[in-house]
């Protein structure tokens, strides 16, 4: 699993680079993304089958406590909502496999849900998620997104957002936090950045091909 992660991540300077930052992008197309968090560092690889769900590989690594975790996983687009000038969508992610920290390995499964409402202008989200993994790691996650564009870019344009996050982690001594960060995407590539209120960072990179 550990080659497949880093071969993933290789390609995504030799493959070549339109960006989405939803979990679904168009059929037969492949995303790569990996996000870090004052929580943990995660890793998918995915390909969209159809316009309504993509399949993939997830990995996580918790570094409170030195679990990994890799899971099959599916996302489903539940719903989209087209106006004019913006978009909706609401999604379903699930996923299951083993979490694994020296020597010992733990059957590991997780599910939860994303919306999203985007203009050209604006930006808003909200997602939640359950793991479980027995003894080795269990949490539940909640995290809502605004966000707004300083600029109107056109197609082809270095886009950008600046938006506030706040996450919830259950399994963290502190479990809320606040995330002033960065949203930049041009063609193929999206990456975010930013430092929560007690100095954790977020990255978050994404590309398509």
């Amino acid at each position: 699993m550990r080659f497949f992660v880093f071969a993933a991540l290789a390609a995504v300077f030799f493959l070549p680079s339109t960006v989405h930052a939803r979990p679904i992008s168009y059929p037969g197309g492949w995303m790569v993304m990996t996000m870090d968090d004052f929580s943990c560092n995660q890793f998918d690889l995915s390909y969209t089958v159809a316009p309504t769900y993509a399949v993939g590989i997830h990995h996580d690594y918790f570094r409170n406590d030195g679990v990994n975790s890799d899971t099959a996983q599916v996302t489903y687009l539940l719903h989209r909502w087209n106006a004019p000038d913006s978009q909706g969508n609401l999604y379903l992610q699930s996923g299951a496999g083993a979490a694994w920290k020296d020597g010992d390995q733990h059957a590991a499964a997780f599910t939860g849900v994303t919306a999203d409402w985007e203009s050209r202008r604006w930006f808003l989200s909200y997602e939640n998620k359950l793991f479980d993994a027995g003894t080795m790691e269990r949490y539940a996650h909640q995290a809502t997104r605004i966000g707004v564009a300083p600029y109107i870019g056109h197609y082809g344009d270095l886009h950008t957002w600046l938006m506030l996050q706040t996450d919830y982690y259950t399994n963290e001594n502190k479990h809320f936090s606040v995330t002033p960060l960065v949203r930049l995407f041009k063609g193929n590539d999206l990456a975010e950045a930013g430092v929560n209120l007690r100095g954790g960072i977020l990255f978050h990179y994404m590309h398509t091909f």
